[in-house]
C-alpha cells in the first residue's frame, strides 16, 4: 500500500508543486487548504505524515500542532514556513513538529525528509530482532518494540521523533553523540541539518523524563559538542 501524505496549504501553486512531485515519488496525496480541514481530513484519509503550512486561514500550522498534539495525535508533522525567523521555526518544534523546511524550498529534499521520518516511523529501529529488548537505566524502562517509555513506573507520553531520539541516546549510552551524529542517527539526514532541531527535542525529552530539566540526571550537555546519556548518580538520603 501507498504511503499517505497530507499536504496542508493555502498557496495553490505550493499545493500542486507537492502534489505532483510527491505522487512522482510513489505516494498517495490528499490536500487541503485551511487549518480546520485538516482534522475531518485526517479521520478520513488516515496520513502517514502531514506537510503543514505555519501561515494557514481559519487556524494556523502552529495551532493545528498543539491541537493535534493535545488529542494524543502523533502522526509526523513536517512544518513549512516562509519565515526566517528562528524563533517561528522553534514554536513549531514546541508545537509537536518533526521537522520544519523554509520556503521556498526543494521538493527532492522534501521528499527526502518525508521518506526519512516514515522509515523511522514504521520500522524498528536498527533493524534487528534485539532491538525489540527493553531497555533499563536507573529508573527509566524503554522498550522499542511496544515504543512505550516508563519513568519511576510511570508512562511518559513521547512524540514519535521524542521516541526515536531517547532509544537512540539509549543504544549509545555513556557515549558522547554530536549534534550532527543525531541528526544522521535519529533524522537520517545525511546531508548538513540545522542542529537547533536536535536542541529542542532534548530540551522536550528533559521535560518529560527529568526532575528537573536545568539539572539533569540522564541526559547531559556535552559543552560545544553534543549531548550524551548516562546513568543517574545514586543520591544519598540525608540523615
Amino acid at each position: 500500500m501507498k504511503m499517505k501524505i497530507l499536504v496542508v496549504d493555502d498557496e495553490p501553486s505550493i499545493s500542486m508543486l507537492l502534489d505532483f512531485n510527491l505522487k512522482l515519488a510513489g505516494f498517495e496525496v490528499h490536500c487541503v487548504f485551511d487549518g480546520e480541514a485538516v482534522f475531518e481530513a485526517i479521520r478520513s484519509f488516515r496520513p502517514d505524515l502531514l506537510v503543514l503550512d505555519l501561515m494557514l486561514p481559519k487556524l494556523d500550522g502552529i495551532q493545528v500542532c498543539r491541537k493535534l498534539r493535545s488529542e494524543n495525535n502523533k502522526v509526523p508533522i513536517i512544518m513549512l514556513t516562509a519565515m526566517q525567523d528562528l524563533n517561528d521555526k522553534i514554536a513549531g518544534l514546541d508545537n509537536g513538529a518533526d521537522d520544519y523546511m523554509t520556503k521556498p524550498f526543494s521538493p527532492q529534499e522534501l521528499i527526502s525528509r518525508i521518506q526519512a521520518i516514515l522509515r523511522r516511523s514504521h520500522s524498528m529501529p536498527d533493524g534487528d530482532p534485539s532491538s525489540a529488548q527493553s531497555i533499563e537505566i536507573g529508573n527509566l524502562i524503554v522498550q522499542p518494540g511496544l515504543r512505550e517509555v516508563k519513568m519511576n513506573g510511570q508512562a511518559v507520553e513521547l512524540t514519535p521523533k521524542e521516541f526515536d531520539l531517547l532509544v537512540f541516546l539509549c543504544r549509545h549510552r555513556g557515549k558522547v553523540l554530536s549534534r550532527q551524529q543525531l541528526l544522521h542517527g535519529v533524522w537520517d539526514y545525511h546531508f548538513l541539518g540545522d542542529t537547533r532541531i536536535v536542541d529542542v527535542h532534548i530540551s522536550h525529552l528533559r521535560d518529560k523524563i527529568e526532575d528537573n530539566g536545568r539539572n539533569p540526571d540522564y541526559i547531559m550537555t556535552i559543552r560545544n559538542v553534543g549531548y550524551k546519556l548516562t546513568e543517574p548518580a545514586v543520591k544519598e538520603s540525608s540523615g
